[in-house]
């Protein structure tokens, strides 16, 4: 496999790092990917040639792919400029990109007073959510509790109890860690969203 120096010399150290962060010997990423330790040993020192035949098996033996061990540093922005997505009383701000950190989204969200609605809006979809107040203080509805979450705090709940986050006494901002069924339902209006029975119609933010 050819590649430029400088790309070789990072791939070696992905290797190694991702190795090294899994707390892997040599001895285990081998036999993983069916190496010898002493080939392994040589690739991530940069004593052997790195065969594609060889990337590929140590890829998937630390879970990651292909394309993203031999990825160069250059060929991407590593700055996000995320543009504003508004719409009565919710503004978001995408700041990771699609496909990234391991399947979850992570965006900046900022709820107004406007934004509030009934207990007939409580929304459900599977998984977690995670969220931290930047400013203001948020109400997060579960189920039948109200809970107020003030800024610096943070909050983690199971999103199979219909669920909602809106504005306490003022405009709030919030940092949420999404995954992909939270992505549909908060970032993306109308798709991925289940409901309570007799539930109104769900949207982003709840």
């Amino acid at each position: 496999m050819t590649q430029e120096p400088n790309l070789d010399a990072l791939i070696r150290r992905r290797i190694r790092g991702l190795r090294i962060g899994r707390g892997w010997s040599l001895d285990t990423l081998a036999a993983r990917c069916f190496l010898s330790p002493s080939t392994l040993s040589r690739i991530e020192t940069g004593h052997r040639r790195i065969a594609l035949d060889q990337l590929v098996p140590i890829a998937r033996a630390l879970g990651t792919t292909l394309d993203d061990l031999i990825e160069s540093a250059e060929e991407e922005d590593v700055v996000i400029r995320p543009e504003p997505d508004s719409e009565p009383g919710l503004t978001t701000w995408l700041l990771s990109r699609e496909g990234t950190l391991n399947g979850v989204t992570v965006a900046k969200m900022r709820i107004t007073p406007e934004r509030a609605r009934g207990d007939d809006e409580l929304g459900v979809h599977p998984g977690h959510d995670w969220f931290t107040v930047l400013s203001g203080t948020a109400e997060l509805r579960l189920g039948e509790r109200s809970i107020l979450v003030h800024t610096g705090h943070a909050a983690q709940f199971s999103t199979m109890v219909p669920h909602a986050i809106r504005a306490h006494g003022g405009p709030v901002e919030i940092l949420t860690i999404v995954d992909h069924d939270g992505e549909r339902a908060h970032l993306h209006p109308g798709a991925g969203r289940t409901k309570p029975p007799g539930a109104g119609k769900a949207r982003p933010g709840g």
